[in-house]
């Protein structure tokens, strides 16, 4: 196969610039579902900022960068998920399993911290790619049991939860949470590099044109010599990687290895990965969206912080709401871009 796919063979909804001969309404449709997400995310900004005199003071902001970056790592795993039409519901107890898994290895050193807890997850993710990819078996249904296998591993290791691992903040490990960089925190640049390496991947390699292949059109992929069943393993792997990292931060930021987290948060995750213009059918997604999604969803929840008289139940109303908006905007985007 050569190293890029034909113009005959690439899935109708891989990201590519419009045609010459495109009209005013297909261009607009395609910023629309692209950027729509940035969009908003300025408007929330500015309109948060006039209304909030605290917004943008230096600690809010902070706050909502570190805390936006671990849910961030998870979305863009989620990503490479979504985009070849699969989904992923096990994040949420990764991340918490990493989180402890990192707090009892840092006992034994920085390296133990890290490679454990993305050892174990990423087996966790590998496994589920070889369940989905090679048995055929339904993404809900295997990462659903992985969700609830991998809380019990969590269980054990924590003595039916009442055991917390602690870290000590003099080790370097507690350096990669609580640290700071050019005055931002170190989540936030790794965070950042970490989206950087994911956007080259997936739109300059072979393997991002195998994943929107497979999103596409899985049929034509296969007829076109895409390794469909690897591609899958492989998504499924590095989402469990980027769960148990972003578990593994967050434990080394709250330097301890909280038992009760991630419940939720493959929710978060996919609604970011959504609201940033990834399509959940696949075939269509970008890196930077994701991102964008991540953080309108966390400008909304401190809005909703700022107002204070409004509890956090509004978070997911609001967040749910948000994203039911989306969708349907996506959907008739689509539909209107086919029509045109």
């Amino acid at each position: 196969m050569t190293d890029t796919l034909t113009s005959e063979a690439r899935p109708k909804n891989v990201p590519e610039a419009e045609p010459e001969g495109a009209t005013r309404s297909e261009r607009l449709s395609a910023l629309a579902q692209q950027h729509g997400a940035l969009v908003t995310l300025v408007v929330a900004v500015i309109a948060a900022s006039l209304a909030f005199d605290t917004f943008l003071t230096g600690d809010n902001l902070e706050n909502m960068a570190v805390s936006s970056a671990f849910l961030a790592v998870v979305a863009l795993g989620m990503t490479f998920v979504i985009v070849t039409g699969g989904i992923d519901l096990s994040v949420g107890s990764l991340f918490a399993l990493g989180g402890v898994l990192a707090a009892w290895g840092s006992r034994y050193g920085t390296a133990v911290a890290l490679l454990l807890p993305l050892a174990v997850c990423g087996l966790i993710g590998l496994v589920n790619g070889l369940l989905i990819a090679r048995s055929r078996l339904a993404p809900f249904i295997v990462t659903l049991a992985a969700m609830l296998g991998a809380r019990g591993i969590l269980l054990a290791v924590t003595d039916e939860g009442s055991t917390t691992y602690l870290v000590d903040k003099d080790t370097f490990f507690a350096t990669l949470g609580q640290g700071k960089l050019l005055g931002v925190g170190v989540p936030v640049w790794i965070t950042a590099a970490l989206f950087v390496l994911g956007a080259l991947v997936l739109r300059r390699t072979r393997f991002g044109q195998y994943v929107y292949a497979v999103g596409g059109n899985e049929d034509a992929a296969a007829l076109m010599g895409v390794p469909v069943a690897r591609t899958k393993v492989y998504v499924y792997a590095l989402s469990g990687l980027c769960a148990g990292l972003a578990g593994a931060l967050n434990a080394a930021w709250l330097v301890s290895g909280v038992t009760i987290l991630g419940s939720g948060m493959e929710l978060e995750a996919i609604s970011a990965v959504v609201i940033g213009g990834t399509l959940l059918t696949g075939g269509f997604g970008f890196i930077s969206g994701s991102l964008v999604g991540v953080l309108l969803l966390k400008v909304i929840q401190n809005v909703i912080n700022q107002i204070g008289s409004l509890d956090s139940a509004y978070q997911q109303v609001v967040s749910g709401a948000f994203l039911a908006v989306v969708v349907i905007a996506q959907t008739w985007l689509g539909r209107r871009r086919r029509v045109l």
